[in-house]
């Protein structure tokens, strides 16, 4: 048996978009939702257009495999990450958002309006070496790989949405951002008066200016709930750290990052990383250009009466909806934090690396 056979993730909710009958996945169950008849909503349609116009074929892809003679099949998915120049890379898994080993890693490159990958993998679990051919066209990616073993896979664009998009401040919440103004923050370290931000607003949301500085909050916190949505831009061509860097932190120390690592493998200094401290339990980091979200419950350090540590602080965060820290410690502040007293209150800080993250409806309340 051939990898692949893992369920469908339900954590997200996702839509199928530019649906195609493929006959040897028609037993693949998708949401009911789109069984019957429904259209996506108004949040995923925008989505879909959004990074298409950026590039057709990155992003994530639903469908399955079967060996030949029908022998036996399964589920398959793929993330398609643009790396410029007409070259793609297309990590192939068993289910979205594992930290499983991928299935196979294929290379590829743009000819027109297809995409051509090709590569080899070597499955240990099952002892299986095997060549794989694929490419994408009209909305399809499909594939044939022969070795061991051989037959054909087919998969469709899937558009999975973060289900905290959205969400709305509760009773209590102190709304740090709501589209119009920059009335709740300003840039560190300057006087009264010069302190005004200098990032843009566009569309409702809030984009980094690069090198205009990093921006803050005016009011200091200790214990927090936050939630945050960002997006990183589309830079196919850059790597590693220049790819859509920033980061939210806490108490203006503690930094959990935001860079574009969407189907890569999930470090501690990629997105969802707590920087340099913690790796997500699982990279929930979506394509470039989509909307992601962060909710975040921060309990700052403390102290005795005499100012010695009692308590390391904490962080949990939710990633897209999905659980990536369950109160890690950080054991001192992360890289480029304000520095200060720790058993201090400190700011909402968000960071310029010098990329066009934006950000929007930024709320949280005090525990």
């Amino acid at each position: 048996m051939v990898p692949g056979i893992g369920k469908n993730d339900t954590r997200y909710r996702f839509f199928i978009n530019g649906w195609r009958i493929i006959t040897f996945i028609s037993f693949l169950v998708f949401p009911l939702s789109l069984c019957a008849g429904s259209q996506p909503n108004d949040a995923v349609i925008k989505a879909k257009k959004t990074m298409e116009r950026a590039d057709p074929f990155m992003g994530d892809w639903q469908g399955g495999w079967e060996l030949d003679y029908g022998a036996d099949s399964g589920s398959l998915v793929a993330q398609v990450i643009a790396l410029g120049k007409g070259q793609y890379r297309a990590v192939l898994l068993n289910e979205f958002d594992t930290r499983r080993e991928p299935i196979a890693v294929l290379d590829g490159r743009r000819d027109g309006e297809s995409v051509e990958f090709e590569g080899k993998t070597f499955i240990s679990d099952q002892g299986l070496e095997l060549e794989i051919q694929a490419l994408i066209k009209d909305d399809e990616f499909s594939g044939k790989f022969k070795g061991d073993e051989s037959g054909s896979f087919g998969m469709s664009k899937v558009v999975r949405l973060s289900p905290k998009l959205g969400a709305k401040p509760p009773e209590g919440a102190i709304v740090l951002f709501n589209g119009k103004n920059f009335n709740q923050w300003k840039h560190p370290n300057k006087k009264q008066g010069e302190d005004k931000v200098k990032w843009e607003l566009v569309d409702g949301a809030m984009r980094v200016k690069p090198r205009t500085g990093s921006i803050i909050t005016r009011k200091q916190f200790t214990d927090v709930k936050l939630h945050i949505e960002f997006r990183t831009p589309f830079m196919p061509e850059k790597r590693g750290q220049g790819r859509g860097n920033s980061g939210v932190y806490l108490q203006g120390r503690y930094e959990v990052q935001i860079l574009d690592s969407y189907g890569l493998e999930g470090l501690d200094n990629e997105c969802g990383g707590i920087y340099k401290v913690d790796r997500p339990f699982v990279n929930m980091c979506a394509p470039p250009t989509q909307w992601q979200t962060y909710d975040i419950t921060f309990r700052a350090p403390r102290f005795d009466s005499a100012g010695k540590s009692i308590s390391n602080p904490t962080l949990t965060v939710f990633h897209n909806g999905v659980k990536v820290h369950d109160e890690t410690e950080a054991k001192g502040p992360t890289t480029a934090s304000l520095g200060g007293k720790a058993s201090e209150p400190g700011p909402i800080y968000l960071q310029d690396h010098g990329n066009k993250v934006e950000f929007r409806n930024i709320w949280l309340v005090e525990l």
